[in-house]
C-alpha cells in the first residue's frame, strides 16, 4: 500500500495495461479457462507453442525470422501462470498510478513499453544461446519501481514480509525498493544459468527506470502525499 491524499486522477494507462494483460492471459492456454486448447498433454503442448510464438526465445531472437524483434513487445503481455500474472499486476496497480501521474499518460506508456523491451533484450543478450521462452511484464514493472524510487523515495509503503509472520509494516519506499533490488541481485547470483524466473531482466528494467527518472526529472521529484487514514493494497 502507498498512502496518498487528494485526487491523483484516474490512472487510465495503468488500468488499461492491467486489463489487457488479464484478458490476454484469460484467452491463452496458461489460464485453463479456454477449452479450445484441450486438456492434458494437448494443453501442455499448446502452452509450449504459445510461449514460443509470443514470448522471447533468446536464440531465435538473434537468428530468427524478421518478425523476431517484435517478440520483446508481445512477451510483455503474456504470463506463465496465475501467480505470475497476479504478482505482476499487483505491483503495477500499487506503483503504476503515481508514476503515470508524474510522467503523463503518453510518456508513461512509451516508458513502460521501452523499458520492458530493453529489459528482455538485455536478458536475451546475456543468454544468447538459451532456447527457453521468456514471458511477462516484469521488466516493465521493474522499470516502474526504479522510476518510483527516484520520484517518490519518501512515500510510505505498507508491506507484508513472510519472515515477519506477514505483519503489515510501514516503511519508506526507498527502503522497500532497495530491499527488493538486493533480493533480485542475490537471486541472479544464485540462479546462474538455470531456467526459471528472469531476475536479470528485473535488474535491467529497474536500473533503466531509475536512470530515466533521474535524467528526465532531475530534482523535480514528487512530494509524498500521505494521510494516516487511507487504505490500499499491500505490496508483498
Amino acid at each position: 500500500m502507498i498512502e496518498t491524499s487528494g485526487d491523483p486522477g484516474r490512472p487510465t494507462v495503468t488500468y488499461t495495461l492491467i486489463g489487457v494483460c488479464c484478458l490476454v492471459f484469460a484467452l491463452g492456454p496458461a489460464s485453463g479457462l479456454n477449452p479450445g486448447y484441450g486438456t492434458g498433454g494437448e494443453l501442455l503442448q499448446a502452452q509450449t507453442d504459445y510461449f514460443a510464438d509470443w514470448g522471447v526465445v533468446p536464440s531465435a531472437l538473434w537468428n530468427g525470422p524478421p518478425s523476431a524483434p517484435l517478440a520483446p513487445l508481445t512477451a510483455l503481455f503474456v504470463h506463465g501462470n496465475w501467480l505470475h500474472l497476479l504478482g505482476n499486476m499487483l505491483f503495477l496497480f500499487v506503483f503504476g498510478a503515481m508514476a503515470e501521474e508524474r510522467m503523463g499518460r503518453l510518456q508513461f506508456t512509451l516508458f513502460y513499453l521501452a523499458t520492458g523491451y530493453l529489459a528482455l533484450l538485455g536478458y536475451a543478450a546475456a543468454h544468447a544461446d538459451s532456447t527457453e521462452s521468456l514471458v511477462g511484464a516484469s521488466g516493465s514493472i521493474s522499470g516502474v519501481l526504479g522510476a518510483f524510487l527516484w520520484l517518490f523515495p519518501r512515500a510510505r509503503v505498507t508491506s507484508l514480509f513472510p519472515f515477519l509472520f506477514f505483519l503489515p509494516l510501514r516503511f519508506p519506499a526507498w527502503l522497500v525498493l532497495a530491499f527488493w533490488f538486493v533480493l533480485q541481485w542475490l537471486a541472479v547470483r544464485q540462479a546462474q544459468d538455470r531456467p526459471g524466473v528472469a531476475y536479470l531482466a528485473h535488474l535491467i528494467g529497474f536500473v533503466i527506470g531509475f536512470l530515466f527518472a533521474w535524467a528526465r526529472f532531475g530534482r523535480e521529484r514528487g512530494a509524498p502525499r500521505e494521510t494516516p487514514g487511507d487504505r490500499g493494497p499491500a505490496v508483498d
